[in-house]
C-alpha cells in the first residue's frame, strides 16, 4: 500500500522532513502588490521579511488553486493507491476547498482523501509528519487519515507575537481584536480554538512571553513531538530549545521556521511553540 501525503505551505515543515517522510508541499501565493511570488519557491524567507518590513508594499496571500492540486494530484497518482491531503483551517484559508474542488476535477483517478487539520504552521506540521509516519510504515489509506485525525485534538500551540500590526492589515485578526486595546508595549499571545485565531492573554514584555511560551509545554503531559517556530529570531528560537531539553529530549526538538505565508500575517519577531501529546 503506497499512500502519498500532500499539505501546503502554511505548515512550516523543515525541508529535511519533507524529504525524508516524502511529503509534496503545495504553495500558498504571496502577493506584493502585482508581483505574485509562491511561498518559499519564488521567495525566500530571507528576502520575504526584508521586503515585508523595509518595503512600501504590504503584501497579501491567496491560497492555491484547484488546478494547483490537480497538477500534484496527477503527478502522485502514477505511484500512489491513495492520496491524503491535509490542510489549513478551512475557516482561516480557501486552501481546503481548493484541494476539495481538485479531488473532484481528478474524479475516479485516484482516492484522495482531503483533512482540515483545523490549525495551522507547526501544529499542521505535526498532523502531517504523523500521517506521513503512517503512510511510510505502509499503513492503509484509511488507517493514514485515521492517524491525522487522532492526532489533530492532541496538538496544541501557543503563539508569541511582537505585534498585531501586521495580522491587522491582513485583515485577519479575527477574535484576536480583543488585545488591540492593549498596552503598547505588551505582547499579545494567540492560541487556536476550533480553527480560529483566539487571544490567549499576553506578557508584559517579551521575556516574559518566552517564560509563558516554556510554562505552557512543560504543563503539557506524556508529550511525543515538539517544535519551536520562529520568524526573524534563530537564536531565540535555539535558546528557547535549549531551555525546552528540560521537558523533552532536545535531540528530538523541531526548530523550523514562518514562512512567508503566514509571515505575511504574524510578522517579524514571533515565536511559536506546537506540541503533540500521547
Amino acid at each position: 500500500m503506497t499512500v502519498k501525503i500532500v499539505t501546503d505551505s502554511t505548515a512550516d515543515l523543515p525541508d529535511e522532513l519533507v524529504k525524508e517522510l516524502g511529503i509534496t508541499v503545495v504553495p500558498i501565493y504571496v502577493r506584493f502588490g502585482e508581483e505574485v511570488l509562491r511561498d518559499r519557491v519564488d521567495i525566500s524567507e530571507d528576502e520575504f521579511y526584508h521586503r515585508l518590513t523595509e518595503g512600501s508594499v504590504h503584501p497579501n496571500t491567496t491560497q492555491p488553486g484547484p488546478q494547483d492540486f490537480v497538477d500534484v494530484y496527477q503527478k502522485l497518482v502514477q505511484g500512489a493507491d491513495g492520496i491524503v491531503s491535509i490542510h489549513i483551517s478551512a475557516k482561516l484559508s480557501g486552501t481546503c476547498n481548493s484541494a476539495l474542488m481538485a479531488k473532484d476535477m481528478m474524479g475516479k483517478k485516484c482516492p484522495i482523501e482531503v483533512v482540515d487539520a483545523e490549525t495551522l504552521s507547526m501544529a499542521l506540521g505535526l498532523v502531517v509528519i504523523a500521517a506521513a509516519r503512517a503512510a511510510k510504515a505502509g499503513k492503509s489509506m484509511d488507517e493514514v487519515v485515521a492517524v491525522a485525525k487522532q492526532a489533530m485534538p492532541k496538538i496544541h500551540l501557543l503563539a508569541l507575537l511582537d505585534t498585531l500590526k501586521y495580522l491587522l492589515q491582513g485583515g485577519r485578526i479575527g477574535k484576536a481584536k480583543a488585545l488591540l486595546g492593549s498596552i503598547l508595549n505588551v505582547k499579545p499571545m494567540l492560541t487556536l480554538k476550533d480553527g480560529e485565531v483566539v487571544p490567549a492573554g499576553q506578557a508584559r514584555n517579551r521575556a516574559k512571553g518566552i517564560d509563558r511560551l516554556f510554562d505552557f509545554v512543560q504543563g503539557m503531559a506524556n508529550i511525543q513531538e515538539l517544535t519551536v517556530v520562529h520568524s526573524t529570531t534563530p537564536d531565540e528560537a535555539q535558546a528557547l530549545a535549549e531551555r525546552l531539553g528540560s521537558v523533552f529530549d532536545k535531540g528530538k526538538i523541531i526548530i523550523s521556521r514562518l514562512g512567508p505565508s503566514l509571515g505575511t500575517h504574524i510578522g517579524p519577531a514571533a515565536l511559536i511553540v506546537a506540541v503533540r501529546e500521547a
